[in-house]
């Protein structure tokens, strides 16, 4: 049986939930401590190079078995990581719809304080749709790759073999929707950080939520691309409400 694991790492890993939960910590709490700094400096630069760090990890780690195995190969058919764009999309307007409802335009609304870290929004007309596409094309590359290759990619598979594809995904998407409490749920407002416990757990609650949904995408499309797919719909369908909605 070929291995997943490049001979390297051999030496200190075997590709089991041991090496989940390490690849969980080193990238994990690094983006942590850099997306809350983001929101003091107003920066996303260092964010992009951790999710840039993220797409090398199957590549790094992984034999190209490996890789193919969690599902960096073509999807089964070409159409469906269009239809999974869609879902993410509209995973991504039940969230808002929620938050909106419950939150109206205040800070305990994550969309909100997300786009409060975009000092354009008071932009208006052409301005805003060039604006848009600044914020929405990094944002459908990005972390989209970064997070899938990573969560529903390398994390995922090495839960596999001792709990199977459902419980990975439980693993992988709890691992994910933890890491964005740094996103949203600890947050920086008039220079003074603040935890709100309801808006977090609400927002944990629908990152877990849309992981179950990348993740379904992924198996629908038989290959990560259909959850890279997903998970860009979802952002491109974040950065119109922030930018139009809110």
């Amino acid at each position: 049986m070929e291995s997943y694991l490049r001979k390297l790492w051999t030496q200190c890993f075997r590709y089991n939930w041991k090496l989940g939960v390490f690849l969980i910590l080193l990238f994990g709490i690094p983006r942590f401590i850099i997306v809350l700094e983001s929101y003091v400096s107003r920066s996303y630069g260092l964010v992009m190079i951790v999710f840039l760090c993220m797409w090398f990890a199957p590549f790094v780690f992984l034999t190209k078995h490996g890789r193919k195995g969690i599902g960096i190969k073509r999807p089964s058919q070409w159409w469906k990581p269009f239809v999974s764009f869609i879902f993410g999309g509209l995973s991504c307007f039940l969230i808002f719809g929620l938050l909106y409802f419950l939150y109206d335009t205040s800070i305990e609304n994550a969309f909100v304080y997300i786009g409060g870290n975009n000092p354009t929004s008071g932009i208006t007309g052409e301005d805003k749709l060039i604006y848009f596409w600044i914020a929405a094309i990094p944002s459908m590359i990005f972390s989209p790759i970064g997070e899938e290759f990573l969560y529903r990619g390398v994390i995922h598979g090495s839960f596999v073999s001792e709990f199977g594809e459902t419980k990975a995904s439980v693993f992988d998407s709890l691992a994910f929707a933890l890491t964005h409490i740094a996103h949203f749920g600890i947050i920086y407002t008039f220079g003074v950080w603040k935890f709100l416990p309801i808006p977090s757990v609400l927002w944990v609650v629908s990152m877990f939520f849309v992981s179950q949904v990348f993740f379904k995408c992924k198996l629908f499309s038989d290959s990560i691309w259909g959850a890279v797919a997903a998970h860009s719909g979802f952002n491109f369908v974040m950065m119109y409400c922030i930018f139009y909605l809110l």
